[in-house]
C-alpha cells in the first residue's frame, strides 16, 4: 500500500471517512473535452463568475485555488486538487464506478434518436403493453407535460432516454401504479436491454397531477442499475469490516453490490441531514465506517435546466451547511468533497460535460490542507479511502495524498 506524507495523515487510526459528491460539479480543463463536444465547459467556473454566490466555507477550505473568480485562501483548511476522468464516458454510472475504482474502457450504450424499433417491439411484447409513447431523447418534465395527456388517454407508458445511458418510464400513478411501473423497469432490465443494449439504468418516473401541474414523484423513483462489472471500492471495504454507508442515489448506481446500508433522499438539504446522522451514528458505534453521499439537485435540477441562477443558490446553501459537517466529525475523519462529472448550466445543450472535478479533502484536527496535484484518474479517490482505512488496495489510483 502507498505510504502517505506524515502531514496528510489523520492523527491516530481513521475510523470515518466521507465522501460528499456535489453531482455534475466539474472544474473544467478535462484534456478530452473536444471529443465529448464539450470543449469549454466549466461547471462551477462559469457559475461562479457569471453569478458571484457567496461561499465564505468553500473558500475557506481551498476551492478558490480551483476556481477563478472565488479569493484564494491563504492557508486552506482543506487539501486541494483535481482528478482526471479516464473512464469512457460522462454519465453518473461511469464516473462513480471510476470514484469507486472500477474504471470503463467502453462506454454504456447511448441512444441520441431514441431506441431502435426491435428493442421497444421487445419491450412491447415482453412487458404486455400495445405500445409506448415518447421514445426520444427528453428532460423528464418536459416529456410528461409534452405526453401526460395522451398517457392518460391511451394507458400507454412514457419511454424516453437521456445523454446517459439510460431507459426511462415515466407514468402516472393513477394510470399505471407503481407496482406495475417497478415491474415494466424490471422486464426491460433484465429481457431487453441487456448485451449491446445494456444501459447504465433503467429508471421509473413516476408523477401525479393533472395536466398543466403534473409533478414527478422523486420520492418514488426507483433505479435498476447494471450491477458493476468487476469489485469495487465497496466490495473491498466490505470484505474488511468497514461499514458502507451510502446516502442519495450512489447505492443504486451500484444495484446495491458492496453496500450495508442505502438512505435514500429527497433532494441536497435532505441529503446533507441524513448525512449528518449517519456521521453520528458512525461516531457512536465507533465501527470503521464509510459514507458516500450522493447531493443530486447540481445535476438534476440546475445543470440539466441550464439555471445557472439556481445552481448558484444551490452551493450557497451547501456552503452554509459545512461548518455543521465538520463540526460532526470527530477528530482525525476526513470530509472529500469532489463530483462526478461535469454539467455546466451555462453550456448550450442539457447534457453532462465532460470536465475534471475538484478535491477539497478536509481532516478534522488538522492544521491545514496541501495541493493535492491533478490526478489521472477518479480512481484516485477509491485508493485514497482505503489507505485511509487501512485496507489493502490492488486496483488504479494512486491515494490523494500519496
Amino acid at each position: 500500500m502507498p505510504i502517505l506524507p506524515p502531514d496528510l495523515l489523520p492523527p491516530g487510526p481513521l475510523k470515518l471517512y466521507v465522501t460528499i459528491i456535489l453531482d455534475g460539479a466539474g472544474v473544467g480543463d478535462a484534456p478530452d473535452a473536444e471529443a465529448y463536444g464539450d470543449a469549454g465547459s466549466d461547471t462551477l467556473g462559469h457559475v461562479v463568475r457569471q453569478q458571484r454566490p457567496s461561499l465564505p466555507n468553500l473558500t475557506r477550505w481551498g476551492l478558490g485555488r480551483l476556481v477563478d473568480g472565488l479569493p484564494e485562501a491563504e492557508a486552506p483548511a482543506a487539501a486541494w486538487g483535481r482528478m482526471t476522468e479516464r473512464a469512457a464516458g460522462k454519465d453518473s454510472t461511469t464516473g462513480h464506478w471510476a470514484l469507486a475504482g472500477l474504471v470503463l474502457e467502453q462506454p454504456f450504450p447511448t441512444y441520441p434518436d431514441g431506441f431502435p424499433d426491435g428493442v421497444i417491439d421487445a419491450f412491447c411484447e415482453r412487458a404486455g403493453v400495445d405500445g409506448v409513447l415518447g421514445n426520444k431523447p427528453a428532460s423528464g418534465t418536459a416529456i410528461i407535460a409534452e405526453l401526460g395527456e395522451e398517457h392518460e388517454r391511451t394507458g400507454r407508458p412514457i419511454v424516453y432516454t437521456s445523454a446517459d445511458s439510460v431507459f426511462q418510464i415515466a407514468a402516472h400513478v393513477d394510470v399505471i401504479p407503481l407496482d406495475e411501473q417497478y415491474r415494466l423497469c424490471q422486464v426491460a432490465r433484465d429481457e431487453v436491454m441487456v448485451g449491446e443494449h445494456a444501459v447504465g439504468r433503467v429508471i421509473a418516473r413516476p408523477f401525479s397531477g393533472e395536466a398543466g401541474a403534473y409533478e414527478r414523484i422523486s420520492a418514488k423513483r426507483k433505479d435498476f442499475s447494471l450491477l458493476p462489472s468487476g469489485p469495487t471500492l465497496l466490495d473491498q471495504l466490505q470484505g474488511a469490516g468497514v461499514r458502507t454507508v451510502c446516502v442519495g442515489k450512489v447505492a443504486s448506481l451500484f444495484g446495491g453490490q458492496g453496500v450495508d446500508e442505502e438512505i435514500k433522499t429527497a433532494g441536497n438539504d435532505d441529503g446533507v441531514e441524513k448525512t449528518l446522522a449517519a456521521i453520528r451514528e458512525a461516531v457512536a458505534s465507533g465501527a470503521p465506517t464509510f459514507v458516500w453521499t450522493n447531493l443530486v439537485d447540481f445535476d438534476e435540477l440546475y445543470g440539466h435546466r441550464s439555471d445557472a441562477e439556481g445552481y448558484a443558490r444551490a452551493l450557497e446553501a451547501f456552503d452554509a451547511a459545512l461548518p455543521e459537517l465538520e463540526a460532526a466529525l470527530p477528530d482525525g475523519a476526513v470530509l472529500t468533497l469532489t463530483a462526478d462529472h461535469g454539467n455546466d448550466p451555462t453550456y448550450p445543450g442539457s447534457d453532462h460535460t465532460r470536465e475534471r472535478v475538484p478535491v477539497l479533502r478536509f481532516v478534522k484536527g488538522d492544521a491545514g490542507g496541501g495541493d493535492l496535484g491533478t490526478h489521472p484518474t477518479f480512481a484516485a479517490h477509491a485508493a485514497d479511502v482505503a489507505a485511509l482505512l487501512g485496507v489493502a488496495w490492488d486496483g488504479p489510483g494512486a491515494p490523494l495524498a500519496g
